[in-house]
């Protein structure tokens, strides 16, 4: 815990931005566009995050360090060239790795959902390329620096301990992220929580799932399969099967497609 304290009073040196960026990246934040995707926050938004803190890859994950598995995921880009294999084998590493490293369980360890992190808070370049996250994880996807902001998960039925919205802006290449990345995130996260919570009220339609089978079956959307869906929610493959059953039944249809243009009738599959 020494270690999470020191890096707690290292972040929180005074740093400034420009106006112009606060008006800029406020703006973003703030504007409506059109309905939000079935999880996350709308691709547009993050996408243009992504223009304002200069980046080659922007993931949206909704965390769940208790089960180990996301329920959601948002990637920009969506398509990193990976195999279904590899991509297995690195969500695999990524929480078999989780604890020990101090980026990535910074938040669950302290609680502290504010601070936007870096890795040379927590390591020397050094200790960072000798830790397993950084072999089996961040490596072979090339992801050299990270820049992560926490949110807390929305009051809900689903909502339990362990679970965060973490927004990742990765460089594969270039300088490290400034302190003026830093500033503008932690000055814009209000803005972004406000965003997705609002993102969050839109979809908060009727429908006849539980929260459980929603986020099931926004994976289903995703176009995961049912292992892949039993190892990011921490369920065997038959409950998996059973919970799609029981989707099938309250939609009343008999496919995964039509399940999921029944509950996401915008959704482009």
């Amino acid at each position: 815990m020494g270690a999470c304290t020191r890096t707690v009073s290292a972040m929180s040196s005074r740093v400034t931005a420009g106006e112009a960026d606060l008006c800029r990246l406020a703006e973003i934040a703030t504007v409506r566009r059109e309905d939000p995707p079935p999880h996350g926050l709308p691709l547009s938004l993050l996408s243009d995050l992504m223009e304002q803190i200069r980046c080659d890859v922007v993931q949206f994950q909704g965390c769940d360090s208790g089960r180990q598995g996301y329920w959601f995921s948002q990637d920009i880009p969506a398509d990193d060239g990976m195999s279904a294999e590899l991509s297995e084998a690195v969500d695999r590493a990524y929480w078999r790795h989780f604890w020990d490293s101090q980026m990535c369980c910074y938040p669950d360890r302290t609680g502290d959902l504010r601070s936007v992190v870096k890795i040379p808070d927590f390591y020397s370049m050094q200790q960072w390329r000798s830790t397993g996250m950084y072999a089996e994880v961040c490596r072979p996807q090339g992801h050299r620096h990270h820049l992560q902001l926490c949110l807390p998960e929305p009051p809900g039925p689903s909502r339990g301990p362990g679970r965060t919205v973490r927004l990742y802006f990765i460089r594969c290449s270039g300088p490290d992220f400034s302190e003026r990345d830093r500033a503008l995130l932690t000055l814009l996260r209000p803005h972004l929580h406000q965003a997705y919570l609002e993102a969050e009220r839109r979809r908060a339609v009727v429908s006849p799932l539980t929260p459980r089978q929603t986020d099931l079956l926004r994976l289903v959307a995703d176009g995961h399969t049912n292992t892949q869906i039993a190892r990011r929610l921490g369920l065997s493959d038959a409950t998996v099967r059973t919970h799609l059953e029981n989707i099938y039944d309250r939609l009343q249809v008999t496919s995964r497609t039509a399940a999921v243009l029944r509950a996401f009738p915008d959704r482009v599959l």
